[in-house]
């Protein structure tokens, strides 16, 4: 049996616990992995309060992504072999010592970036580079990023400043600084944004892609002339409404690789601002859950829980 963390029951915190499972076999298409380290997302609590449905068998394990070291390929799986250090989305929860990935959307790690901050980049840095690419602007352009300071926008502020794109980005005024820090102009979310990012950005916005949902998404929508360049990631709904559109995955081995590239050389910068062990896993979801939590957070798994 392998340690995990999950939920017994769709709701609030008080539904998570730690759980034993067995040590899972890969099926077609997925490695059996000892963890190393798993990002904890947003995603993490809304599956737990079953936004995203109620249809997964329970006790679930919490987590979509993971970094660690290939202990078995399944069948028909190619391009990795045991003992390789790999990260990407699980297909059996990411918060436990060992897990399935799923082999179309892992990579190897390369030797030089650590398996926690290859534990970041399936999920945030995988969601900035698709929402990039729908969005479509291009250098010179002026690009608004709602929620700026989280772990999509970090990342997405980054490589859209190395394409020469202008980054105007939503936040709170206690992450001024760390939004200066990744080139990006902050502007406060809330009531009255519209006239702030207008304030920001006076020759307007060429494209939007939102992180937050809601309100400030309708907002924002009213600075922008072509409907087309408004990407949603979190809201599907209103941005259909508005004339958008939600965010198309294309996460691939080859995708992940290049990211992979990019945070071993330092030309990306996965900003993990938080670490802990799987036996605060509870605390650390509770940080992402208040939206409070800046950049990336990861729990650190594997050796760490022997014994």
């Amino acid at each position: 049996m392998v340690k995990a963390f999950g939920f017994v029951d769709y709701g609030g915190p008080e539904t998570q616990e730690f759980l034993d499972r067995p040590v899972l076999e890969p099926g077609p298409g997925q490695l059996a992995v000892s963890v190393r380290a798993a990002g904890v997302n947003p995603v993490d609590w809304k599956i737990r309060r079953g936004l995203l449905g109620r249809d997964r068998e329970l006790p679930a394990v919490l987590g979509q992504e993971a970094a660690g070291v290939v202990e078995r390929i399944g069948p028909d799986v190619t391009g990795f072999t045991p003992g390789d250090e790999v990260f990407g989305i699980a297909a059996a929860g990411a918060f436990a010592e060992q897990t399935l990935l799923l082999a179309a959307m892992s990579a190897v790690k390369p030797a030089a970036l650590g398996f926690a901050e290859a534990a970041t980049l399936p999920v945030a840095a995988a969601t900035a580079d698709d929402g990039l690419r729908d969005v479509g602007v291009g250098a010179g352009q002026t690009l608004l990023i709602l929620g700026v300071a989280g772990g999509v926008g970090s990342v997405a502020a980054q490589i859209a400043r190395s394409r020469g794109i202008r980054v105007v980005g939503t936040a709170s005024d206690a992450n001024r600084g760390y939004v200066e820090s990744l080139g990006a102009v902050q502007v406060r979310y809330g009531d009255g944004v519209a006239e702030r990012i207008a304030a920001a950005a006076p020759d307007g916005v060429d494209g939007i892609l939102d992180l937050v949902g809601g309100a400030d998404l309708r907002a924002a929508a009213e600075t922008l002339a072509d409907r087309s360049k408004l990407v949603s990631t979190v809201d599907p709904g209103t941005v259909a409404e508005l004339g958008g559109r939600f965010v198309t995955r294309a996460t691939t081995p080859a995708s992940l690789a290049a990211l992979a590239a990019l945070a071993a050389t330092g030309e990306l910068d996965v900003h993990l601002t938080g670490r802990q062990p799987m036996a605060h896993a509870a605390e650390a979801l509770a940080l992402v859950e208040s939206g409070h939590a800046r950049g990336k957070l990861i729990l650190d798994i594997g050796w760490e829980q022997a014994g």
